[in-house]
């Protein structure tokens, strides 16, 4: 298996790169995207979000008393 790759490449080096190549890249892409965008939610978002909801709830007006 090894051997048939190895010379898939070395007979059409671009179209080994291509094919081998553009989807780890976009692979490697995608999965520092999904990192980039999980800490922006968990270090930005979630904490001004947690803040609005406290400063909601401690400040509201009492209901039904």
């Amino acid at each position: 298996m090894f051997s048939l790759i190895a010379r898939f490449l070395v007979l059409r080096p671009l179209l080994g790169v291509a094919v081998l190549g553009v989807p780890v890249l976009a692979l490697v892409a995608i999965g520092l995207a999904t990192v980039v965008a999980l800490k922006l939610f968990f270090f930005v978002v979630l904490p001004i979000g947690l803040v609005i909801w406290l400063v909601r709830n401690v400040f509201k007006p009492e209901q039904g008393e």
